[in-house]
């Protein structure tokens, strides 16, 4: 997987407070916007903006508003996957989300693993790290996919679980950290 953004490769420590970056930020936060004020009769389709800055998103894939991007251009969503309201995917790197996969409402995915070192985190020192999740993975609401994680095919997520490593093909995990389950 290669990470959309100029200047960074993923696992490698970049700053995020570049001009670059802050423009394709500013970007996916407009985008967001519009997509967040359509007209609820076009509510969880995607906003012609939102499908501009997102790296791909099929036609059948729905969205529901409020959702948050931190670039869009590192996010791509397969068919007919659902995601649903309140929904936060941080794509400092890329973000693969698989044919019919449901995300619960308030489900966060994250790529950026900051700075371990207060001195470096306040150079804005990051690492992105990217996140896959496979086809029919139902994620529960408000549950966190931790940077770098891989979610197999099929994988169920109970709601508020923190998944902080890869996730087998069918498993089913719930807990904080999330832990297999039944």
């Amino acid at each position: 997987m290669t990470n959309a953004l100029p200047g960074v490769s993923d696992g490698e420590w970049y700053s995020c407070l570049t001009p670059e970056l802050e423009a394709l930020r500013s970007a996916a936060r407009e985008a967001v916007h519009e997509h967040g004020s359509m007209h609820p009769v076009q509510r969880g389709t995607c906003g012609p903006q939102l499908r501009d800055v997102l790296g791909s998103i099929d036609d059948t894939a729905m969205i529901e508003a409020p959702f948050h991007c931190a670039y869009g251009i590192n996010l791509h969503i397969g068919a007919a996957a659902y995601l649903n309201t309140g929904c936060v995917i941080l794509d400092t790197a890329r973000v693969k989300i698989g044919a019919r996969t449901m995300l619960g409402p308030g489900v966060h995915v994250y790529c950026a693993d900051h700075h371990h070192v207060p001195a470096q985190r306040r150079e804005g020192l990051e690492r992105a790290l990217p996140v896959t999740i496979g086809e029919d993975v139902w994620i529960g609401g408000r549950a966190v996919i931790l940077p770098g994680v891989t979610v197999g095919d099929g994988a169920l997520i109970a709601a508020g679980a923190v998944v902080t490593r890869d996730v087998a093909p069918g498993a089913k995990l719930a807990g904080v950290p999330a832990r297999p389950i039944g």
